[in-house]
Formats: C-alpha cells, structure tokens, sequence
C-alpha cells in the first residue's frame, strides 16, 4: 500500500516532460527578463528629458545580472545533464545566449545594459575567485598515491596524448598564425599555444563522467584519471612557459619567472607544508571551531595565488600548490574546504558564462571559410588526441575495446581547456576569433566523449571485457593524502 506521501508515478514516464519543463523555463525566464529591459529602456536604459541616458548604479544592474546568470547557468547545466552531458557545457551555452551571438542580436540595448562595461571588471572579479577556489580543490584531491600505482601506464599514455596533439597544434599553427594572430604577437607563443590547448584533458570533467558512468573505480577510471593527471601537470607547466613568455619580453626574464616558479614550489613544498602539518598535528588532540580555520585556508588561497601572479604566471597555479600540499584527513580543515567548496559552487558558474559571453559566433558565421577552419581545428585535436592516446594504450599491452576508450575518455576538455583558452585571451595570444574556434572544438570534444564510450561498447558488445594491466605497488596508500 502507497503511503499518503509518495506519488503515483510510473518508471520512466517523467523523465521527457521534467526536461521540456526545464527547457520551457529558460525560455520564458529569459524571454520575461528580455521584454522587461528592453521595455524599461531598448537601447540602453531610461533617457532623460535631453535625450541623455540616465546614469544607471553599477549595483543595481548587478543585482538584475547576477540572478540572471546564475538561473540560466543552473537551469541550462540541469538541462545538459539530463541529456548525458556535462553540465559545463550548459553553463557555457548559457553564457552564449546571454552573449553577442544571441541576446546582442534580438535586443542590443538590453545586452548592452545587462552586461555594461561597468559591470564587466565585477563579473570576472567573482568569476576569476571562483576559479581560484576551484583551483585550491582540484589541488586539494589531487590523488598522488593513484599516480604512484599506475605510473608506468600513466607516463606513457598521458606522454603521448601530449605530444602527438602539441605537435598537430603547432604544424596547424603555421597557417593560422597568418590569417588570425594578432599584432605583435610572435608566433613562436602563438603556436606553443595552440598546442597546449590541443593536448588538454579536462581532469574535472573527465572525473566526472567516469562517476556518471560507474567507471571511476575500475581500472580503466583508474588509470584515465591517472593519466589525465599526469597529462594536466605537464600542459600546467606548458602554460607556465606560455604565460612567461607572452608576458615578458627577452628570454633572461623568462627565465628569470621560471626560476622563481621553482623556487616557489620549493618552498610551498619543503616549507609550508610540514609547518602545516606541524600545526595539524598540534591542534590535532584539541576541537578548533571551523570559524577559525575558514579565514586562514582562505587567506592562503589568496595569498599563494597573489605570490604566482607576482611571479609572472597565473594566479591559478598558486592556489593549485596550495591545495596540493595542504594536509588531509584533518576535521577542521575538511569541514573549512567543504564551505570553500560552496563559494566555488556558487560562483564557478559564472566563470563559464563569462566564457560563453566571450564567444563572438557572427564572427564565424561570414563565410564558410571560418566554419572549415572551425571544423579542421576540431577534427584535428580530437584525432590526435584520441589516436595518441589510444596507440600508447594498445603498446602498454591494453586491448583494443579498452584503449579506444581510454583515448575518448582522453578527449573529454571541458573545464581545464577553458581556463586555459581564457588565459590565452586575456593575455592577448589569441584573438576572439581564434577564442571561438577552440571553445567550439572544446564543446564538441567534451559532449563526444560520453557518446563514444557507449558507441564503443555496442561494437565490442560481444567479446569478452578486456583486462586492464594491475597496477603498480603503490608505496604510499591512496587516502593518504600525500601531496607534491
């Protein structure tokens, strides 16, 4: 007998409808928000008697736009998971319909007044702290006891799908360096660039999918997420050397940021995490509030990220190394990185939507020449990279079945391309065409890559599952939370 409580529903039936509810919604929300603006003021806001637009508070329109966004992002994720997706892609999505390539067209003043240039520099404050509060948790569950137990197999797959992409990146960066870089920036950086940005995968995402598909735990999760570690700490190294060099000019400055990288992470390594630990062990015997401990983990993210861009590199790599060596298995600092947690959650988002807004699609959509170029850039990343990736499997003694999947799982982007493609724009290696071309490849490489693995499956349906070799002893134990 039902309870009074639990609805009459049948499996199945609500799954469709929930999805076109959601969808409906986005439309009409925004829809709504759009007429209220333009009807408030079509080209820009109320008018004063003169003809002169009133001053708008730069407050009040944060107030209107930060709710949009962070509805649109939410429901727009929601929709893309639905469908099997990350929700990365529907943030981003979001952030295009707000953008130039949508909203600009059907209502410019009501774009121009959403997103005013005022308001722009507050945006991407919050966007960039978000990320780097991400950062400090990607640093902070970064798993080196797994890397240790498939190092061999990690080294070479993660080796490979690095090279084999940079090396397609930089020959495809030749023709494009003529017909899109910008002025002043050498090609050297420009085409280092481009293969970084070919030869990322996106560790967040990648852990992601593996738990949506129950894979993260067998040897296959096991080792894609190793891989994809290794491969993540190469491209940030990458980076590091691009950011260098499009910064500075002169190879003796150059070095001069790498060396004092270095010597950063010596002293994050061999200083500030055993005083750290030190004090976790002290306090360790004794409840310390969460309220005491939230501002220093706080005020270590930033200051760590201050340090690295003091240096020359982005901030990010700061709160990374923070995370990395910050001690685990301690009450106190799980409880504070649970609410850092949150305050990532929050306005993670909108550093996706920033990305979206950032994507200029009228600019590819003047001839077909810049959607051939949009379609080369993708072919060529996701062939490299799931070629690459897949060959190293197979010569590591990993059957065909597996190591096509590994190589699709090596083809999920998403978030850490975008970070990087970001970096790359913000610095001005890249233009905003270029910008649009590589978060395309980015979105269709990541949303490919659930597809594929069950494409793969349905071939191979009929053989028996191939092994994946044991991993390597471990010395140290995956929960221990040992950090670089």
């Amino acid at each position: 007998m039902r309870g009074s409580n639990s609805p009459d529903r049948r499996p199945g039936t609500g799954r469709a409808p929930t999805l076109l509810a959601h969808l409906a919604l986005v439309a009409v929300t925004a829809a709504a928000i759009a007429l209220l603006l333009h009807a408030i003021g079509g080209d820009g806001g109320p008018r004063a008697p003169g003809g002169a637009a009133k001053s708008t508070s730069v407050f009040g329109t944060f107030l209107v736009a930060m709710p949009l966004i962070l509805l649109c992002a939410q429901l727009a994720g929601r929709c893309c998971r639905r469908l099997g997706q990350p929700a990365v892609i529907g943030e981003i999505l979001a952030g295009i319909l707000l953008g130039p390539s949508l909203l600009g067209r059907l209502s410019p003043g009501t774009e121009r007044w959403l997103f005013t240039a005022h308001l722009a520099p507050v945006l991407d404050t919050l966007s960039q702290l978000g990320l780097v509060a991400f950062m400090f948790l990607i640093g902070y569950e970064l798993d080196l006891g797994r890397l240790r137990r498939h190092r061999s197999s990690a080294v070479l797959i993660s080796h490979a799908g690095i090279a084999l992409p940079a090396l397609a990146g930089i020959l495809l960066a030749v023709p494009m360096y003529t017909r899109f870089a910008e002025p002043g920036v050498g090609f050297p950086v420009f085409a280092l660039f481009i293969g970084v940005a070919m030869s990322v995968t996106a560790f967040p995402v990648l852990a992601r999918v593996l738990t949506d598909r129950g894979l993260d735990r067998t040897p296959l999760g096991a080792l894609a997420l190793a891989s994809a570690a290794v491969g993540d700490v190469i491209a940030w190294c990458l980076l590091a050397l691009v950011t260098a060099l499009a910064g500075h000019h002169g190879p003796a400055r150059v070095l001069v940021t790498i060396g004092l990288s270095g010597a950063f992470f010596l002293v994050m390594r061999y200083g500030v995490r055993p005083l750290l630990l030190r004090v976790g062990r002290a306090d360790a015997s004794r409840t310390v509030p969460v309220a005491a401990v939230l501002p220093l983990l706080l005020g270590g993210v930033l200051l760590s990220s201050y340090a690295t861009d003091r240096i020359g590199v982005h901030p990010i790599f700061g709160a990374f190394l923070f995370g990395a060596v910050m001690p685990r298995n301690l009450p106190p600092v799980n409880a504070a990185v649970e609410h850092l947690r949150g305050v990532a959650g929050l306005l993670l988002p909108l550093f996706f939507v920033s990305a979206g807004l950032n994507i200029r699609l009228d600019l590819l959509g003047s001839g077909p020449t810049r959607w051939a170029w949009c379609l080369l850039i993708t072919a060529v990343a996701m062939l490299a990279k799931w070629g690459a990736s897949s060959a190293a499997a197979r010569v590591g003694g990993i059957e065909w079945p597996q190591a096509l999947s590994l190589g699709a799982l090596m083809n999920c982007r998403g978030l850490t391309e975008l970070v990087i493609l970001s970096i790359g724009y913000q610095l001005g290696v890249i233009s905003s065409l270029v910008y649009s071309l590589l978060v395309v490849m980015t979105l269709i490489s990541t949303a490919v890559t659930a597809p594929a693995l069950s494409g793969i499956a349905r071939v191979f349906a009929g053989r028996r599952p191939a092994p994946v070799p044991p991993p390597e002893r471990a010395t140290v134990s995956s929960t221990s939370g040992t950090a670089i």
